[in-house]
């Protein structure tokens, strides 16, 4: 039977099965099951689960029933996004053993009768694992009804009006009437004023770029009743201000630390919930393999008035022990947090006001919008040189220093309050409850309802990735859970709705995405290879089947995704190479696919897979000044990539975004990367939120012009138009040809300057397109083999057996 596109939602109930009886094989696996657990001492959880896949993607999986039964009941219904490719859907029912499972039974049901978005309901037969026996009388009970994408109101058509109701079963619903900004970098330069206009002609206003640091420091300063930090990596020895020409009075020198303590014995409860690096230990010198300084901060704060809980990845205890091991040494707490009262101007109340996104408050991350390499590093970089993609780096061997890219936002009003629930939920499962105030006894801040009306607010729903080793507050009833857009997992209860929020933001995309990330790779179901890695998450398959619908449709649409040059690391390394190699299949998925479409279309000779997607890196270029920082040492001439860059003056920007913006009217900003650790669920624990204003959404004839715009044509001036035209009209309509080709030309110029052997001037620019040929037919060229400059890396990457997926995935 052919394989058939299943691109949609698909809602499933598991209700039951019977008659399930154990043959043999059953009984020799809880024998040598049992034999393990005595060896090793280990207390584990069997029982029967069931599971639904389509092709190689595990698409829903119950709780497991921990008692033996032949009829288990489970009654557990699923609501799934789909973007696969088979002939059948398998329904298989598990017995979890210590280490790992039997397959009792399995029941096929043709895709084609999937398809037709009936409802189909049954008892089907159960097979044995390759279907070649009946199992007697053994039966599952299952509904499926499936609606295909094109039949969501929402397909194509963006926001459409106010009455959005924002993304469906998930655990935060929207909250209208906030507040919010958006922030490029920790800090801008004083020089930094694009021009920028907004409105919809009524009356001409501009955008103002915001500046994160100082804001938040103010912010900080003005707490008077509580301040709640959730960090991956909290360095108390950073200072938020440095900018001498925006020198906030009092706060040059001050470091977060400093700062927090000081609020803290001023009476402000001040919580701080940072992620526990397990590999934090002696012989690593008390830094881990990620450096987070936990141990610093932890022991920097005590005895303080500053409350700081140092808090382990967990597994839930119906993992096996070696899952749990794992989770707790090779995924982490990801959010990036904070959430304080604030003064409300020309009132006595106060509001609650949350940050949420990917700058850290930590080290390495203070940069500006010029991305500095050398010419700082004796004043704003004196106490905080940071540089992990060469070997043996120090201020005292000078530069260049790692320049960082990133993005954050402020929420005010009742989404705010959202975050503040993560963090309660979160602290009360892992630290001391007693701890956290009441809100609702703070009797002058305002209450979670109070919102902002105005032609200018915004529409905010906040999403996450978490489990519930890690918070409080999820159901305790599986039916309870699909409503909340929960999922079960054997007795893991997860929320993955960062996921579906970007998949249904794809979906409804009208025009163009732009995405800024870490890292961009997934959806392995569909690649040439390597399809049993795990990194199963639909974002990149829902961007490549947007574009494919708008190719066969004969409508224009644009993708533009800017990634680091490389993952930060040294760039031969095993862990770099590998994420190059799932980033360069990935990449090659999507191209084959516009490819394909462009072909069967009939337009391969009018356009290219190019015009559609591509993807862009950062870098800059410094050529030297009188005055620069000179070193009194150098890295040893010829020896290695720290010689080669600073002999050159040359190095990417490390992007650390991680956003989308869809349509320039709606926005995904948060923690959270495109990889699976980020969207699983049960991997890394993340937060982000989706936002749009009602006012400013694309109607018919008039195109969003509000801040989300503003702030993504400020993106663009710092990345590229700065230096090259300034903002041209063509960027007013990403998705169009002239913008792309247009973008493509400036980036190949800006690339070339970078290359070249000698520095005769400043980069024109930072954009550049990711060093990939793409063929006219939508291959790769496999024949070329690129090393990045300065290194001896290959930019394609390469399959690392000795990482499991798991690891860099």
């Amino acid at each position: 039977m052919a394989s058939q596109v299943v691109h949609g939602q698909l809602n499933a109930t598991i209700f039951e099965a019977t008659h399930l009886g154990y043959g043999g094989i059953h009984k020799l696996l809880k024998k040598v099951g049992e034999e393990v657990k005595e060896l090793l001492h280990l207390e584990g959880h069997r029982g029967l689960y069931a599971t639904i896949d389509i092709g190689i993607a595990r698409i829903a999986r119950t709780r497991v029933l921990s008692h033996e039964h032949q009829n288990p009941i489970w009654n557990e219904s699923f609501h799934i996004h789909c973007a696969y490719k088979s002939s059948h859907l398998v329904v298989s029912v598990k017995k979890g053993l210590e280490i790992s499972a039997e397959v009792i039974g399995r029941a096929q049901i043709p895709i084609s009768e999937i398809l037709t978005g009936d409802v189909i309901e049954g008892w089907y037969h159960l097979y044995n694992e390759d279907f070649s026996e009946k199992l007697r009388k053994a039966q599952i009970h299952v509904r499926f009804q499936f609606r295909h994408v094109s039949e969501d109101p929402y397909w194509g058509s963006g926001i459409r009006d106010g009455d959005f109701p924002g993304v469906q079963h998930v655990y935060f619903k929207q909250r209208k009437g906030c507040r919010v900004k958006l922030y490029q970098n920790s800090h801008l330069s004083e020089q930094y004023r694009p021009r920028i206009e907004l409105g919809h002609g009524e009356e001409r206003c501009f955008y103002r770029p915001p500046r994160l640091w100082e804001e938040l420091y103010e912010y900080l300063d003005g707490a008077k009743h509580f301040i709640y930090i959730a960090g991956w990596s909290v360095n108390t020895q950073i200072t938020l201000v440095r900018d001498r020409e925006r020198m906030i009075p009092g706060a040059e020198g001050v470091t977060l630390g400093e700062l927090l303590k000081k609020k803290a014995e001023q009476g402000v409860r001040v919580l701080v919930l940072i992620w526990e690096d397990r590999t934090a230990v002696e012989f690593l010198r008390n830094q881990g393999l990620m450096k987070t300084h936990c141990d610093e901060t932890f022991e920097y704060f005590k005895g303080t008035n500053v409350y700081c809980f140092q808090c382990p990845r967990l597994a839930a205890h119906s993992l096996s022990p070696v899952q749990s091991v794992e989770i707790a040494v090779e995924f982490t707490h990801h959010q990036k947090t904070v959430s304080l009262d604030a003064s409300i101007q020309g009132s006595e109340n106060r509001q609650v006001v949350s940050f949420v996104g990917g700058i850290d408050l930590s080290d390495g991350r203070y940069d500006n919008e010029i991305h500095p390499l050398f010419r700082t590093l004796n004043t704003v970089y004196r106490d905080d040189f940071h540089q992990n993609n060469y070997k043996d780096t120090d201020l005292e061997h000078g530069g260049p220093r790692e320049p960082w890219h990133d993005a954050h936002s402020k929420i005010q009003g009742p989404a705010a309050y959202d975050v503040v629930t993560n963090f309660i939920q979160r602290w009360t499962k892992q630290a001391d409850s007693s701890l956290l105030l009441k809100l609702e006894d703070l009797l002058d801040v305002q209450p979670p309802d109070a919102h902002f009306e105005s032609p200018e607010s915004w529409n905010v729903q906040i999403f996450r990735s978490i489990e519930d080793a890690s918070v409080v507050g999820f159901p305790a009833n599986p039916s309870d859970a699909p409503e909340l857009g929960l999922v079960t997992v054997k007795d893991q209860v997860i929320d993955k709705s960062i996921q579906c929020a970007y998949i249904e933001a794809i979906r409804r995309a009208r025009d163009f995405i732009y995405i800024e990330n870490q890292y961009f790779f997934g959806s392995c179901a569909s690649w040439d290879r390597d399809q049993d890695c795990g990194c199963l998450h639909l974002i990149p398959i829902e961007i490549a089947l947007k574009v494919v619908s708008k190719i066969k449709a004969r409508e224009r649409f644009s993708v533009y995704v800017l990634n680091p040059m490389w993952p930060e690391g040294i760039p031969e390394g095993d862990t770099v190479q590998a994420i190059l190699h799932w980033f360069r299949n990935t990449a090659r998925m999507m191209y084959k696919m516009i490819g394909e479409a462009l072909r069967e279309e009939g337009l391969d000779h009018e356009f290219r897979p190019t015009d559609y997607l591509n993807f862009f890196c950062v870098g800059n270029r410094e050529v030297k000044l009188p005055g620069d920082y000179v070193p009194p040492e150098r890295p040893q001439e010829g020896t290695d990539h720290y010689w080669n860059a600073q002999k050159h003056r040359r190095t990417m920007i490390y992007v650390h975004a991680k956003l989308m913006i869809v349509d320039d009217e709606y926005i995904i900003i948060g923690s959270a990367n495109l990889n699976q650790r980020s969207m699983d669920g049960a991997r890394d624990s993340e937060i982000a939120q989706g936002c749009y204003q009602p006012y400013y959404i694309n109607q018919r004839g008039r195109r969003a012009r509000g801040e989300i715009f503003g702030y993504r044509m400020s993106l663009w001036y710092e990345h590229f138009a700065y230096k090259n035209g300034g903002l041209r009209r063509e960027y007013l309509h990403p998705e169009s040809i002239e913008c792309v080709r247009l973008i493509r030309r400036i980036c190949q110029r800006i690339w070339d300057s970078f290359v070249e052997e000698e520095t005769v001037e400043d980069l024109p620019g930072h954009l550049m397109l990711f060093p990939m040929r793409v063929l006219n037919d939508g291959s790769l060229d496999e024949e070329e083999d690129i090393v990045y400059h300065d290194t001896k890396a290959s930019v394609k990457g390469r399959k690392i057996d000795v990482l499991p997926p798991i690891l860099t995935t």
